[in-house]
């Protein structure tokens, strides 16, 4: 070995060792961190300010943890919350489908992270997580460590792709790059949008994931808008809309309708398609019983949790979707009331939707401000509301709104109080977007 090399290897031990990285009864006791990892990123902490009382980490600046972050400050001012987002700014993923047709301009569904931090008194950082100790309660990015009282973390959803038949690594990035399932950003959106606009007839073949999946309605309300926007350009196009569920999710008579009474032309719905494997050379979609070709494609695999929660060993040994191993109704993580995870990558099975995420980061900010003043509260069920546009020019929207209610009898989670609107209407359409207008001030600003 180099002397150079020997000397970088003995200082990167020399600082795991410092911090109890090396130390098999860390190991032992859940310290959770991952190596390598750089000695700056392990040596260094992030230049903030001196924290004037006790720091709560927030990671993921969706719907959830911007939530969180301002809602922490409304119920314990002494808090010194720090939000971390990889993203540099926030565009809804809730009414980009209105989007995609026009009906909403980008500028109302993209804010600044720095602006919201501003507002409501906490810091942003843009940065990657890429471990943490939970022993000594560190959390490592790529800008240094962070040390933290509590830590909440609000990752979001990966693909699952393998449920579709695809592990290959370069056949996965095909189908990101190629057909992006539009969930996760603003460039999947991009690329939909454009291909929507471009495409010039034939069959266009669009997916609905198993299992819990962000936005439950999104699949159906999208299928919608690729229908208004080809009825719209004058192009012959059929969309199949392969649903891996044997039936509609949610507003079912709604959409079933208005497919009928709009597109019944364009939409060919089929349910309980179970996709066993995709031909990207050939643009042909296999399942158990059948084949669908296509021209193009969105398709949307079933979802898991943020990798970041399997990184850090947080798994629920039971979530089929590799979910956080939470305390059902704290959201703490079993055996450390130090560290919540909120949002799509808890293991509840409440709606993966912007609304639910919202209501629920409301609730765990007062748990976790009761926590550190040493109280107690009961748990109270998240709020579940959307609106799903079925026309456009204007846009004619149906509504849904429930909560949430545990079942002794059968130990889970189930509806209660659901009120579904399946009539369409231009005032529910107006009314969608009055209802995003108050939640993206309710997250950015004061």
């Amino acid at each position: 070995m180099k002397r150079r090399d020997f000397l970088k290897a003995s200082g990167v031990s020399a600082i795991a060792a410092s911090t109890g990285l090396n130390s098999g009864a860390a190991q032992a006791q859940g310290a959770h961190i991952k190596m390598p990892m750089l000695a700056s990123q392990i040596s260094r902490s992030v230049p903030l300010p001196p924290a004037k009382g006790p720091r709560v980490v927030v990671v993921g600046g969706g719907w959830s943890g911007l939530t969180m972050a301002k809602y922490l400050k409304r119920n314990y001012r002494n808090f010194d919350v720090v939000l971390i987002e990889k993203k540099a700014g926030f565009v809804s993923c809730p009414l980009s489908n209105l989007w995609l047709a026009d009906q909403v301009n980008l500028e109302f569904l993209s804010h600044s992270y720095y602006e919201a931090a501003g507002n409501n008194d906490y810091l942003f950082l843009n940065a990657t997580v890429i471990g943490a100790d939970r022993e000594s309660r560190k959390l490592f990015t790529d800008e240094g460590f962070i040390e933290y009282h509590y830590l909440v973390l609000a990752p979001g959803i990966d693909y699952d792709y393998s449920r579709i038949g695809v592990e290959d690594p370069a056949q996965v990035q095909v189908l990101q790059n190629s057909y992006p399932a539009g969930f996760k950003g603003l460039s999947e959106i991009l690329a939909i949008k454009h291909k929507l606009q471009a495409f010039e007839g034939g069959d266009f073949l669009m997916t609905v994931p198993s299992g819990n999946y962000r936005c439950m309605a999104a699949p159906y309300e999208r299928a919608c808008m690729a229908a208004a926007i080809f009825k719209k350009r004058g192009i012959k196009a059929r969309i199949h809309l392969l649903d891996m569920n044997p039936n509609v999710r949610i507003k079912r008579d709604g959409f079933m309708r208005a497919w009928e009474t709009f597109y019944s032309d364009i939409i060919h719905y089929e349910s309980s398609v179970e996709v066993s494997s995709i031909d990207l050379e050939n643009r042909r979609l296999e399942t158990d019983f059948d084949e669908y070709e296509f021209d193009d494609a969105i398709i949307y695999p079933p979802v898991r949790a943020s990798r970041l929660i399997e990184s850090l060993d947080l798994l629920d040994p039971k979530s089929p979707q590799k979910e956080a191993h939470i305390h059902p109704f704290k959201y703490h993580i079993i055996g450390d009331e130090h560290v919540y995870v909120t949002g799509d990558s808890r293991s509840q099975p409440f709606s993966k939707s912007g609304n639910t995420a919202n209501s629920e980061a409301k609730f765990v900010a007062e748990l976790i401000a009761a926590h550190v003043q040493g109280r107690d509260i009961n748990w109270r069920s998240p709020q579940t509301m959307c609106f799903s546009g079925v026309t456009i020019d204007p846009v004619e929207s149906m509504s849904i709104i429930s909560s949430y209610r545990f079942d002794e009898e059968e130990q889970r989670f189930q509806f209660t109080r659901v009120h579904p609107i399946e009539e369409w209407s231009s005032t529910s359409g107006q009314a969608g977007f009055a209802w995003a207008e108050g939640m993206f001030k309710d997250m950015f600003y004061t």
